[in-house]
């Protein structure tokens, strides 16, 4: 089967950068790479195709006008783009590991999405990395206990240890906890078979908790990839979230109608 990554981004260059490098050295060659852009200036544009130019990957860029913050529609517009089976979100400030592709192919199952986990990176050693411009995960993963002991990432063993497949991993029901856009896969189908994500929901927050509910409402059951496929999250100041109430409160409210 053919994976497209969809990877968010919004005028963040620097993090981009380095989330492709690290998609350059996946284990698992097999998937496509659709930069899902949310209306970034000029400056993205010429950087992706710069780099597609030299990179052994498959690239495409979906871009559309910045109105606000419209992930749900930007991530829905690179969805129709995808070539492949099968999705993986990753947001674009998020370092995918060598086996991160390979780990959420090992972990697709019809009927099923997967939200994966991340490990957050300190604001010092973000801009460690940013400054490098190059990613090196053997140099990286040589200092995990050094970056653990003081304060650069806030998980260290699901970095070290990981876990295969198995009915432990299955959620029995909708819950909020752990469901991340910045990783998480489903199947193609799945996905248009509920309309994606709610183009409705604007500003910051639960866009991806509300697309999980309403998989799982459509008979998709949810398996956790926590412990396999965790992605290093480099540090960015708090989104606007004046919205997220609301956006909260849309999503309660469907779980409720669902549930009388």
């Amino acid at each position: 089967m053919k994976i497209s990554v969809i990877v968010a981004t919004y005028n963040r260059v620097d993090a981009l950068n380095l989330v492709l490098q690290s998609l350059e050295t996946q284990t698992d060659s097999n998937f496509e790479v659709i930069v899902a852009d949310d209306g970034s200036r000029e400056e993205t544009k010429e950087f992706i195709s710069k780099f597609a130019k030299t990179s052994k990957l498959a690239i495409k860029h979906v871009w559309h006008e910045d109105k606000g913050f419209r992930l749900a529609l930007i991530r829905n517009l690179a969805t129709a783009q995808a070539s492949g089976e099968y999705l993986i979100f990753l947001d674009g400030d998020c370092i995918a590991q060598p086996d991160f592709v390979a780990r959420h192919r090992m972990l697709a199952q019809k009927n099923f999405l997967v939200t994966g986990s991340r490990v957050l990176l300190s604001e010092a050693l973000t801009q460690e990395l940013l400054r490098s411009a190059h990613w090196d995960f053997k140099l990286f993963s040589a200092s995990l206990l050094k970056y653990r002991l003081t304060g650069g990432i806030n998980k260290f063993l699901p970095l070290k240890f990981k876990f295969g497949d198995g009915a432990w991993r299955h959620y029995k029901k909708f819950v909020w906890r752990r469901i991340k856009g910045c990783n998480l896969a489903c199947w193609k189908t799945d996905a248009q078979a509920i309309n994606g994500f709610d183009e409705t929901m604007t500003g910051w927050g639960h866009e991806d908790a509300d697309f999980v509910f309403r998989l799982q409402h459509n008979h998709i059951k949810r398996k956790s990839g926590s412990w396999s496929t965790e992605v290093l999250h480099l540090f960015h100041k708090m989104s606007d979230q004046s919205n997220a109430a609301e956006n909260a409160r849309r999503v309660r409210e469907k779980i409720m109608a669902k549930t009388l």
